[in-house]
């Protein structure tokens, strides 16, 4: 019987079918209740190993969640807006979402929170700091092993690029950058975090004309969410408020990440 199931790629219900069986029994289901519940299990089964293995590939750090945030902590910030950012509508026409704000604002929560929710609703998805991805690029040993490592990063509906602005990109990587903003664009969604302004970003790449196109690029389609509140870790000291112009220190790209967003 176990070779049937495989043929028919019936595995997830070969796991409970005895269980429905014993309840069919107990509770004399007809039979077309019975074939829709060992359907709908058969079905259930293979979105919980899609989940599975989306989340594994989008690399995410951590779960969270738009209910999870404290906008009463973040009042320039809108929950409407926010709350409507979740209905995935901007992955579906391409269009990107840029955060910027000091560090500790929230960035990165609501970058993971938008970016689960497309998990959940079947979009794939890939996380990176802007820092591992130029390094990613850049340590590619020919051409070919470069191209193959470019498609990893273009090729999910959703890519989150968190901490821009912490790094300053070599020549090269910012030409990187550049190629795949531009192979995004208008084919997939970007979710990019920045304590940078835009104009800066020519500091940024070490070229003012590639900051320029990049930005015609990633800015034609997309929706820009400045957040000027205070950062949640200070929140327990007095006088933690941050101008968005503060900017910290930055590492060289293979530094390791300070970690705050």
């Amino acid at each position: 019987m176990s070779g049937a199931y495989k043929q028919l790629n019936l595995t997830q219900l070969e796991m409970v079918l005895p269980k429905l069986l014993e309840h069919a029994r107990r509770e004399q289901w007809t039979y077309e209740t019975f074939l829709e519940r060992a359907l709908t299990a058969e079905l259930d089964g293979r979105e919980r190993k899609a989940m599975a293995r989306r989340l594994k590939a989008a690399r995410i750090p951590g779960k969270k969640t738009i209910d999870g945030f404290d906008f009463s902590f973040q009042p320039t910030l809108s929950e409407r807006h926010l709350r409507e950012l979740a209905d995935l509508s901007f992955v579906r026409t391409g269009t990107n979402v840029i955060f910027l704000g000091p560090p500790g604002t929230g960035k990165t929560h609501l970058s993971l929170a938008l970016a689960n929710q497309a998990l959940t609703q079947g979009h794939s998805v890939l996380f990176t700091t802007l820092a591992e991805l130029a390094q990613a690029l850049e340590s590619a040993s020919h051409p070919g092993l470069m191209r193959q490592r470019l498609r990893r990063y273009i090729a999910p509906s959703l890519l989150v690029i968190d901490e821009v602005g912490y790094t300053t990109l070599s020549q090269e990587q910012a030409h990187y950058f550049f190629e795949l903003v531009t192979a995004r664009y208008e084919h997939g969604s970007i979710i990019l975090t920045s304590n940078t302004s835009f104009a800066q970003w020519g500091n940024l790449l070490g070229d003012e004309v590639l900051a320029t196109a990049l930005l015609d690029r990633l800015l034609h389609h997309a929706e820009v969410i400045a957040i000027n509140g205070r950062s949640y870790r200070m929140k327990d000291r007095q006088g933690d408020r941050v101008d968005i112009s503060t900017q910290p220190a930055r590492t060289p790209i293979g530094a390791p990440s300070t970690g705050v967003r």
